[in-house]
């Protein structure tokens, strides 16, 4: 009990403070005429192409921020609960989580490829076109969900397997995942729909629809595995609820006020449309998708020295992932202005609002690293009281806190070419943490330095990524700078 209390403490320690932030980040800007709320009695277009940068990003983040912790939180919570049943169940939800990942990662797809071309769309004030988008994004992103959840059960065993299950986690693997990709439609498509309702700059109203889902999650989970006794399936069952409720939420938030509604006759299939979704979505599932291959080939690796390695990996994954929540937050916040501001040639607002972000969330990750050296075996136990467990997973968090500063750093770069449009760019910071130097270096360390070497594996490649995310920030200023000389010479 006194665990639980701490977790729940810890979340509100994070979420509570934002919501205050929040609140005040909605008041007058300093020279505002006193009547009028540039948040709300002026349209989004305006607030977000004029507006002070600092006020605006704040504004979009941390209801963007919520959202990703309370997601998070999903995972957190079924890590927490069934790590009181036995180590098994803690690496078998482990596991399932780059499944999750991977349907997250269509969601996330779908969600950035169509709301970035509806950004730059009513930044351009061609709403006819972000229209049609919108809804051709949403039911592309159900169908896709509908697709991954067939396959998944049809190859529910051999996927358990691949996924790095042993011998002995198999079956609970198999009994969690199996009932998580139910939910699979209704989790892409509710992240497609927040991705879509923070683009048009209504981010609060997308915090609300996820948050009701993560809310239930919290409830559901303790009375469905301790009270009923449902074990590990009570975690799954209750996850799935939750993310069915929580996607009807959503799209009941979708047809409130300025947001974009969703309408069957505004679905439109056609290639320039197919097209702009691959360029702006692709670079999110790069970075989704090659996040849960690195957690995979993380959980193959760690499978070699046992259960306790996995279940140890596992937590330390999702607790970065839950830190991480609010650097991607704050990048996501940042994505409104960025799409508005480069749709209307405010170049020099897209330049403040990415150093903001960095600057913001490099001290949020220093203060958090200290923090995660100080109490790393502390944190662990918190999920999962055994000392095999605890070794590993506190190692790996002093490794994996070292990185943290590194991340907001790659995240502003990922997102600002991603919105501006340079797919090309944007896929390659994308794939650097979770793939271009991940996965040679889960091979080479763990070679080398045994269990060692697959604690230490993200850090080295958060440090290669932050490495290469640097020229291609700067090439993209560059890029803006000769567009503005283009549109004066134009003019």
């Amino acid at each position: 009990m006194f665990k639980l209390v701490l977790l729940q403490s810890l979340s509100f320690f994070i979420i509570l403070p934002l919501f205050s932030v929040f609140k005040k980040s909605l008041k007058l800007p300093t020279g505002t005429k006193k009547g009028c709320n540039f948040a709300f009695r002026m349209d989004n277009y305006t607030f977000l192409t004029h507006a002070p940068v600092h006020h605006v990003i704040l504004k979009m983040a941390i209801p963007t921020i919520i959202s990703m912790l309370s997601t998070s939180l999903y995972n957190l919570a079924d890590t927490y609960f069934v790590g009181q049943l036995n180590t098994q169940c803690t690496a078998a939800v482990g596991i399932s989580f780059s499944v999750m990942g991977i349907i997250q990662a269509v969601g996330f797809f779908f969600g950035h490829g169509s709301g970035n071309y509806i950004s730059r769309k009513l930044g351009a004030k061609e709403t006819g076109k972000a229209e049609q988008m919108a809804s051709t994004g949403f039911f592309l992103s159900l169908l896709t969900g509908l697709l991954v959840a067939i396959v998944g059960l049809l190859f529910l065993n051999p996927l358990s397997i691949a996924l790095g299950s042993t011998p002995t986690i198999l079956p609970y693997t198999e009994r969690y995942l199996g009932i998580i990709l139910l939910g699979a439609p209704f989790m892409t498509a509710s992240l497609t729909l927040n991705n879509q309702m923070r683009f048009q700059g209504n981010a609060s109203y997308a915090m609300c629809g996820i948050l009701s889902g993560v809310t239930l999650n919290v409830f559901l989970a303790p009375l469905l595995i301790f009270v009923f006794h449902l074990g590990i399936t009570g975690a799954a069952v209750a996850t799935l609820l939750s993310q069915t409720f929580g996607f009807i939420m959503l799209f009941l938030m979708s047809r409130r006020k300025q947001n974009i509604r969703i309408r069957m006759v505004n679905f439109t299939l056609t290639k320039p449309f197919l097209k702009e979704i691959v360029f702006g979505g692709t670079p999110s599932l790069s970075r989704q998708g090659l996040g849960c291959v690195s957690t995979i080939m993380l959980n193959v690796a760690a499978g070699g020295y046992g259960d306790a390695a996995i279940a140890g990996m596992s937590i330390v994954t999702r607790l970065s992932f839950f830190i991480y929540a609010v650097v991607i937050g704050i990048g996501q916040g940042f994505q409104p202005l960025c799409g508005f501001c480069y749709g209307a040639h405010l170049y020099s607002r897209v330049r403040d609002g990415f150093y903001f972000c960095v600057k913001l969330g490099t001290i949020f990750m220093s203060v958090f690293a200290v923090i995660g050296f100080i109490f790393s075996e502390p944190i662990i136990e918190l999920f999962r009281s055994d000392p095999e467990v605890i070794a590993v997973g506190a190692v790996a968090l002093d490794w994996q806190i070292i990185s943290y500063p590194l991340i907001p750093t790659i995240v502003a770069t990922n997102m600002m070419m991603q919105t501006i449009r340079k797919p090309i760019r944007a896929n390659l910071v994308a794939a650097a943490r979770s793939g271009l130097f991940f996965i040679p270096l889960i091979f080479l360390l763990p070679h080398f330095f045994g269990l060692s070497g697959v604690e230490m594996c993200q850090a080295w490649a958060d440090v290669c990524a932050f490495l290469l995310s640097l020229p291609v920030a700067l090439s993209g200023f560059r890029d803006m700078r000769m567009q503005r000389v283009d549109n004066q010479l134009l003019k």
